[in-house]
């Protein structure tokens, strides 16, 4: 009985663990867009990316950014590859 308390916890991580450690499938590439003229003076393009959602790779378009701050240069979301699975960073300001 002892056990059985520790035991379950234990393995529940491990199990879950392995769900969120990369995906064994590569994204798609990338989408054309159609980028059109800026809503106005100041805003950045941020191109779309595909994301894993729901089991499945899914295309978040592009879309125009005011930056948070002066001279910020956006840096887009990746996706990279190590040990046979793929992992994506977010994209953010820098």
């Amino acid at each position: 009985m002892k056990y059985s308390r520790i035991l379950v916890p234990v393995l529940s991580i491990f199990l879950f663990a392995g769900c969120f450690g990369g995906i064994y499938a590569p994204p798609p590439p990338d989408r054309v867009e159609v980028v059109g003229v800026a809503p106005g003076p100041g805003f950045v393009w941020v191109g779309g990316y595909w994301v894993w959602r729901g089991g499945v790779h899914a295309w978040v378009p592009g879309t125009w950014r005011r930056p948070p701050y002066p001279g910020a240069v956006w840096i887009a979301p990746r996706w990279h590859r190590r040990y046979g699975r793929y992992y994506f960073r977010e994209g953010h300001w820098r």
